[in-house]
């Protein structure tokens, strides 16, 4: 089987010195048939798009197989990919050691992470919210891996940019309570402060030892052509995040 191409068109492609059998990206919001305000590739089912919409964008994605599609619900809890079944599938994150499954995960303005080993033989993808950051989904999502963490290559994914993610003083507390140099990632306002997720996702993994961290050089609130963001438009539609390894 010829190994699966991304369209560039739709497709945002890690940077990143992955091993040549995993395939990964992140969806862009063009191409496809979604009417505004989700216009167009709008991925996500869980948003108040017409669902024949949704389920003709995932067509349009011309992948392999299907993706295995999370109910996120802002939670450290990481699942198999190839053992989730309808109902069992409450999670914002998944990984596999299997060929051909997809872990993917959705996003507007969350941090997605794409993870997998150098030797190639294990994916993983991550929903990280603030929540989901604070209460440990990174360090969760690790602790899958049998590889030291010098083995392991990490993509910081579209998420919306430290200069437009206002926070208030109450959540810059919670990341310090855990450790007191998160608060290098955050930048005093007059009343809020505004928040780096990138900054914190890249403490958090080089706290384990992780420093093969690539990507987090976007902004899903800015970069409106491109990207869906939550906190710019209110209603609106989800990328996708996706990665799996195909079979050497």
């Amino acid at each position: 089987m010829p190994s699966f191409t991304f369209n560039p068109e739709q497709w945002l492609i890690p940077d990143w010195p992955a091993p040549t059998n995993i395939r990964a990206g992140t969806s862009l919001r063009h191409g496809g048939v979604s009417l505004p305000p989700y216009a167009s590739l709008n991925l996500g089912d869980h948003v108040g798009d017409d669902p024949a919409a949704v389920a003709e964008n995932r067509q349009r994605l011309k992948l392999p197989s299907e993706p295995v599609w999370l109910e996120q619900t802002h939670s450290p809890r990481i699942i198999n990919a190839a053992h989730c079944t309808d109902g069992q599938n409450k999670a914002d994150g998944s990984y596999s050691t299997q060929a051909n499954i997809i872990c993917a995960v959705l996003t507007a303005d969350c941090l997605p992470l794409l993870i997998c080993n150098k030797q190639g033989t294990q994916v993983a993808a991550v929903h990280a919210g603030w929540r989901g950051l604070a209460s440990g989904i990174i360090e969760a999502a690790i602790e899958k891996f049998t590889d030291s963490h010098r083995e392991l290559l990490i993509w910081l994914g579209p998420a919306i940019g430290p200069d437009n993610y206002e926070v208030g003083n109450d959540l810059r507390q919670i990341f310090m309570a855990h450790d007191p140099a998160a608060n290098a990632a955050f930048t005093a306002q007059k009343e809020t402060w505004h928040m780096d997720i990138y900054h914190l996702a890249r403490q958090r993994l080089q706290t384990l030892g992780i420093t093969a961290i690539y990507g987090g050089n976007h902004c899903s609130y800015r970069e409106q052509e491109h990207f869906y963001s939550y906190r710019r438009d209110g209603v609106t539609g989800r990328m996708a995040s996706l990665i799996w390894r195909e079979q050497k």
